[in-house]
């Protein structure tokens, strides 16, 4: 098991964090689903968006150890290699993703900070990064809801074009993440 990325693969802190990030998504979008499920001011709702605004927060601050191990070591190469326009537009979709990892918790943390709400932490609360502003905190809500719902879509083009590269082209795309796999 080799921590490090190798030219042919990713290493075991890679693949264990990008699954991670995927069962914290999970976690983040199924949070704020099911929250509607239950009546405004009801406890099951706001213990969905108390453990919602958390476990936002550590994708948070998991994102910048990714980042650091994405920039810390090769990447491994597509075998085989990919077209130009193929190359380009899986940076522009991890460009994306990577920027929806960072601004989804930092618009989040905004809109907390000025609606005047406390931010949750896992039992520490987050200092508030701008003052109480409370039509500042709806515009902020719109961004955010709006940058959430293209994150399933951005999630979801990731997945299929990662089972497209497996099933269809059978290039190793998938396999560089996929533990003990050659």
């Amino acid at each position: 098991m080799n921590l490090k990325n190798s030219t042919l693969r990713y290493g075991s802190f890679s693949i264990g964090i990008h699954w991670l990030m995927l069962l914290l998504f999970v976690a983040v979008y199924g949070t704020v689903e099911l929250h509607e499920l239950f009546e405004k001011g009801s406890n099951l709702r706001e213990m969905l968006m108390t453990w919602h605004f958390m476990l936002g927060m550590l994708v948070f601050m998991l994102v910048w150890l990714r980042l650091a191990a994405r920039l810390s070591g090769p990447t491994p190469a597509i075998l085989p290699e990919p077209p130009g326009l193929q190359q380009l537009s899986s940076k522009l979709l991890h460009l994306a993703l990577y920027l929806l990892m960072i601004g989804m918790p930092l618009t989040g943390w905004l809109m907390l900070s000025a609606a005047g709400k406390p931010i949750p932490f896992f039992g520490l609360e987050l200092p508030a990064l701008i003052g109480e502003n409370k039509a500042l905190a709806k515009q902020i809500k719109e961004v955010h809801e709006f940058v959430g719902t293209t994150g399933y879509f951005l999630i979801g083009l990731h997945t299929v074009a990662a089972l497209y590269h497996h099933y269809i082209k059978h290039d190793n795309t998938l396999t560089r993440m996929l533990s003990g796999r050659k």
